[in-house]
């Protein structure tokens, strides 16, 4: 790897690491260096530049876009000007060096056109509120003096980058720069000196900030607004959100975030809240990931869910009408459309912040830009005035076309994108290969099991908690089941698919099953599945966006097999919930379907614990054949494994199946005696 090259990602992966740097995918860096034309076998100069989306604390060398520097700055002679600066961006192709790696970002013109090898754009809360400020270049004046200059606001783009150039070929002794309304640029003769200058920036404006600024910058504390107790909280922030998912999804199904910081609560719980929240956030990187301003539900803290949800309502129908105007205000014949008019950001005083997204990285994401915005407030309220740019100009980068192009560019969603599962049984055999289909197809998926260890590594199997998050829950008891759907609300904002896949088997005689083997096998698998149904049940109904249940039942349920009468019993009886479950649950959306499996021997946890054994006692066959016995009694003759279970999970609750309910789908390789009739 070139040299500069390295010490770039280092750079960059250093400054992304710290959040007081900048934000998540925020800012941008940048080095010129050379190398070798393989074509002309000459040294050409080059830029290497974070390319569009990128992160700067996980930054890669593909992460970079690579382009010809004589080229970049060859295009300030084509420039057409400011009222059609976006036409650059599709030059910067004609820039690129070889493939080019990443696509080149908005900001590419800045990096190339100011002249210093190194460069540096960042989103620090301590400089964005001195950019923010009312009086900001006033402080930037006494907070640097000469050493760093105000940048008026303007949009990112080609402009700008001519604007810093001639700031810093303007001021030689300036080390960076203050952006209006926006963030932070660096620059240094070499790596080290750049982020070194970056830092300086970032931490004198935290000094400042912490030496000049005023205790109650978000004004006196409002008594009715102060926080609940945490156990009170998180109970409240559960019961609310299903209803605060359906105000957020009303447009298009959204994925949750919660989080009751304590940064977050302190804002919530001062009189400046519903002023500072109307003005919205300022920095671009911020408002394109929770809209221009949350939705604050203004109730007191401990008025009761049923009040906090009808307020919610009232609320949701003023913000979308507010968020309606906007864009009608600004919106001319060549804007996007408008991409939905619900809160990406619920605020619920005494409680805690709801954010909102495609997929939970990009809910959480949005929930720690507004902690960002939070911050940013906090320190311009402190030593001067909260004044972000003008709500036109927000709507001009909202309805950017360019990033609506960007939009276009992210690939297809996958088959359960933006849904949220809870699967029963989940840390082994069948539940463990559901959850790792339906985590692939792109859900959230809470693992339940009795094992809170086991669930917690199977979850980790799949990935971060932004994918899969591990839960105790023995299903027999109400309240155990309940906290595993709070869980899965808390943890993703809502629940979209129940597996109800908990289970044992007890296989015996008539005659040799006791009453306790007989309530144990029901009460894990009928009492079970109908407490989980019933807690899952009331979180689809309350989000209105329909959902799915499916039961993993058995053959079993419908052919009569010798010494299984409490597990047959059983499996017959969460065949039944299904139907009676599909015809009630029909009118909310909510499909109710069932799973017949046979013979699932491999990697099934009922077998291996000690349910194998007993049934090759009764077939006459050894433990270890039971598999193959199995398969050659079926009209198939093939082995069934928890993938294939899976399989049939993860297509009868997608769209392919969105009209089929009440149904069960045998997964058995074929066995006639089981035939649904």
């Amino acid at each position: 790897m070139n040299t500069v090259v390295a010490d770039l990602i280092a750079r960059s992966n250093q400054l992304g690491a710290d959040p007081k740097n900048t934000n998540y995918a925020g800012g941008n860096t940048s080095a010129k260096g050379t190398e070798t034309d393989p074509v002309t076998g000459e040294q050409v100069d080059l830029l290497w530049v974070k390319g569009s989306g990128g992160d700067l604390g996980t930054l890669t060398e593909s992460g970079l876009a690579v382009l010809r520097l004589d080229r970049v700055r060859a295009l300030v002679d084509v420039y057409p000007g400011v009222d059609r600066e976006d036409e650059m961006v599709a030059a910067f192709d004609f820039c690129l060096h070889g493939k080019g790696g990443a696509a080149p970002s908005i900001d590419t013109a800045m990096h190339g056109l100011v002249d210093a090898p190194h460069v540096d754009h960042l989103h620090p809360d301590s400089g964005i509120a001195i950019a923010t400020a009312k009086d900001g270049e006033h402080l930037t004046k006494e907070i640097y003096g000469d050493r760093v200059v105000w940048v008026p606001w303007r949009r990112p783009g080609f402009q700008l980058g001519l604007d810093i150039a001639e700031i810093k070929k303007a001021n030689p002794q300036a080390i960076g720069t203050i952006l209006g309304g926006h963030g932070v640029t660096a620059w240094g003769a070499t790596s080290d000196e750049a982020q070194a200058n970056s830092v300086w920036i970032i931490e004198t404006a935290q000094v400042y900030l912490d030496e000049h600024g005023k205790a109650d910058p978000f004004g006196a504390p409002v008594p009715a607004f102060a926080a609940l107790s945490q156990d009170e909280r998180r109970a409240k922030a559960a019961a609310l959100a299903p209803h605060v998912r359906a105000v957020a999804s009303k447009d298009r199904p959204m994925v949750g975030h919660f989080t009751d910081a304590e940064v977050v609560l302190e804002f919530l719980a001062h009189e400046k809240l519903a002023h500072l929240a109307e003005l919205g956030t300022s920095c671009p990187d911020h408002f394109l990931r929770t809209k221009v301003k949350p939705l604050v539900v203004d109730v007191p803290a401990d008025a009761s869910v049923e009040d906090t949800v009808a307020r919610l309502g009232e609320r949701h129908a003023a913000y979308r009408e507010d968020y309606q105007a906007y864009y009608d205000r600004h919106a001319t014949p060549n804007s996007s459309a408008i991409r939905g008019a619900d809160p990406a950001i619920v605020l619920v005083p005494g409680v805690g912040m709801f954010s909102f997204g495609k997929d939970k990285q990009t809910a959480r994401v949005a929930g720690e830009f507004y902690v960002n915005a939070i911050n940013v407030m906090r320190g311009a309220e402190s030593v001067s005035t909260y004044s972000p740019i003008d709500e036109s100009e927000k709507f001009r980068i909202e309805y950017w076309a360019l990033e609506e192009a960007k939009l276009a560019r992210l690939p297809k969603p996958r088959s359960h994108a933006g849904r949220i599962a809870l699967v029963t049984g989940a840390a082994s055999g069948i539940g463990k290969a559901i959850a790792t289909r339906l985590a692939a197809e792109g859900a959230c998926v809470v693992i339940a099991d009795l094992d809170l260890a086991k669930a917690q590594d199977a979850a980790a199997e799949l990935g971060t908690a932004d994918v899969a998050v591990g839960v105790q829950a023995n299903v027999t008891d109400a309240a155990q089941v309940q906290a595993a759907v709070d869980a899965a609300l808390l943890a993703f904002g809502g629940l979209d698919l129940l597996v109800n896949n908990a289970g044992l088997s007890i296989s015996k005689p008539l005659l040799e099953t006791t009453e306790a083997d007989w309530d144990l096998q029901h009460d894990v698998m009928a009492k079970g599945s109908f407490l989980m149904a019933k807690a899952a049940a009331k979180a689809m109904i309350d989000q209105k966006l329909g959902g799915d249940i499916v039961y993993i039942s058995s053959k079993n349920s419908v052919f009569a097999g010798p010494n299984n009468i409490a597990y047959s019993a059983v499996k017959a009886d969460q065949a039944h919930q299904v139907r009676l479950l599909a015809a009630e649950l029909g009118e909310y959306g909510i499909k109710v379907n069932g799973i017949n499996p046979d013979g699932v021997v491999r990697g099934s946890g009922i077998f291996s614990s000690g349910w194998g054994a007993k049934r090759a006692a009764v077939y006459g066959v050894p433990e270890e054949e039971l598999g193959a016995y199995y398969a050659q009694r079926t009209l198939l003759k093939r082995e069934v494994l928890p993938d294939h279970v899976a399989n049939a999970a993860a297509l009868i609750t997608s769209d392919e199946f969105s009209h089929t309910t009440g149904l069960h789908i045998p997964v058995d390789a074929g066995v006639a005696a089981a035939f649904l009739r």
